[in-house]
């Protein structure tokens, strides 16, 4: 009886296929795996610096940005925005109306006060002055032969040549003719009066503004305002805090020399004035809850302007010789606020903390760190106890990575044992 084949059914031949593919597979990721990490270690990616070993595997070093703890100045200040006002504010007017006739300013100029500014036509005051002064001399001429007759009149008395009514009546002339005295001069100060008011001059010392009136327009006595002069020298800036804030103000003020205040430019970015505190309102707005607080500046250099919008920094105290950390540093967990900080190996520890006070970009810490530790304040989001860091920042500067100069463990020096540019390779013969 002769053999017959023995055929494989399809059953058999699927599940031999795919172990087949399978171990070709796992073999390729196998090789690729080798050769990446040949490939690193050859091409001098560091092995000590940038890995740690942890189960047998390399874990990567997490970069992190590190500010270095100093003692120093810190400022507790308020921050608010501001408007620059004139510390003074005039409006000049014609306090007698009349025809502008000159001018004797310039737009921008600046102004003393009691200096000419503008001239009326004054020529109707100037006649009243006259008439004044006639009316005031003849009542005087009149009051000093009334007097010496009254004087006439007691002599006679004394002789009984007149009767008592008579000098009566005298004396009552003389007592009018004072009274109607003091009316003329009254009148002739008013008409003098008029005739300074047409000569128009500053009230205050300041800038000058745009004028309103030109010559030859006529001006209503009170209500057409000529010019409006503002004084800058020195100049206010008027700002709000919240009520919340009222408390620590008034501690600051307590006992203390007047707070300095800085005006500082809309980009917050310039510096343009240093002033002092100079007066808080008496009651809080109820509407919106706000103090209203007004500080002063010298402006000397007049680089604050009325209207100007600014942005107020009131201290309210200064701390010398403390420890601040940037406010990126500061973490919060279940035990509290934290800080990572790197210990002598290089490894980032967590740092239980108590801020203190603070502002937009650093906070003081009253305890647990001391002067020259170096806390994390980029990167925070994948360090745990113990992690292995690389520093890329040091205050803010970029920290160039040491270079690794010892082969990786376990395999040999590729670099060293590459040849020599031009050199034969092992087992090849050099061609001519």
């Amino acid at each position: 009886m002769s053999e017959r084949p023995v055929a494989v059914s399809n059953n058999v031949k699927k599940p031999l296929i795919w172990l087949i593919v399978a171990l070709l597979l796992a073999a390729c990721g196998w090789w690729s795996w080798q050769q990446f990490f040949a490939g690193g270690q050859e091409q001098g990616a560091p092995a000590a610096g940038r890995m740690g070993m942890r189960g047998g595997f390399m874990l990567e070093a997490v970069p992190v940005s590190v500010h270095s703890l100093q003692p120093g100045r810190f400022v507790e200040q308020v921050k608010a925005l501001g408007t620059v006002v004139a510390w003074n504010t005039a409006q000049v007017t014609a306090q007698v109306g009349g025809t502008l006739q000159t001018l004797h300013f310039a737009e921008g100029q600046p102004v003393e006060a009691g200096q000419l500014l503008a001239e009326l036509d004054g020529r109707s005051y100037q006649a009243a002055l006259l008439q004044a002064e006639g009316s005031l001399q003849e009542t005087r001429a009149q009051l000093a032969q009334a007097e010496q007759d009254l004087k006439r009149y007691q002599n006679l008395l004394k002789d009984e040549s007149i009767a008592q009514q008579t000098l009566e009546q005298q004396q009552a002339q003389v007592n009018q003719l004072r009274g109607s005295l003091k009316v003329k001069q009254a009148q002739r100060d008013a008409a003098q009066l008029n005739v300074d008011y047409s000569r128009i001059t500053a009230p205050i010392s300041g800038r000058m503004g745009l004028r309103a009136v030109d010559v030859g327009n006529h001006l209503a006595a009170g209500s057409t305002v000529l010019v409006t002069i503002t004084q800058q020298q020195p100049i206010a800036v008027t700002f709000t805090l919240a009520e919340q804030q009222v408390p620590a103000l008034l501690d600051a003020q307590n006992g203390r020399a007047p707070l300095v205040v800085e005006a500082w430019s809309r980009d917050d970015r310039t510096l343009l004035a240093s002033g002092v505190l100079d007066s808080t309102d008496n009651q809080v707005d109820a509407a919106t809850g706000t103090l209203r607080l007004k500080a002063r500046f010298t402006n000397d250099d007049n680089r604050l302007f009325p209207g100007q919008f600014v942005n107020v920094r009131l201290q309210l105290a200064v701390h010398e010789q403390v420890l601040k950390v940037p406010n990126d540093a500061l973490q919060f967990g279940n035990q509290g606020r934290f800080v990572w900080v790197l210990d002598a190996e290089g490894k980032a520890q967590m740092q239980p903390v108590e801020p203190g006070v603070g502002d937009a970009e650093f906070t003081l810490v009253d305890t647990g760190l001391e002067a020259g530790q170096q806390v994390v304040v980029e990167g925070v989001d994948r360090l745990k106890n113990g992690s292995k860091v690389e520093v890329i920042t040091l205050d803010g500067q970029p920290v160039a990575p040491a270079a690794s100069t010892a082969p990786a463990q376990g395999r040999p020096d590729r670099a060293q044992s590459q040849p020599a540019q031009g050199e034969p390779r092992p087992g090849r013969t050099p061609q001519n």
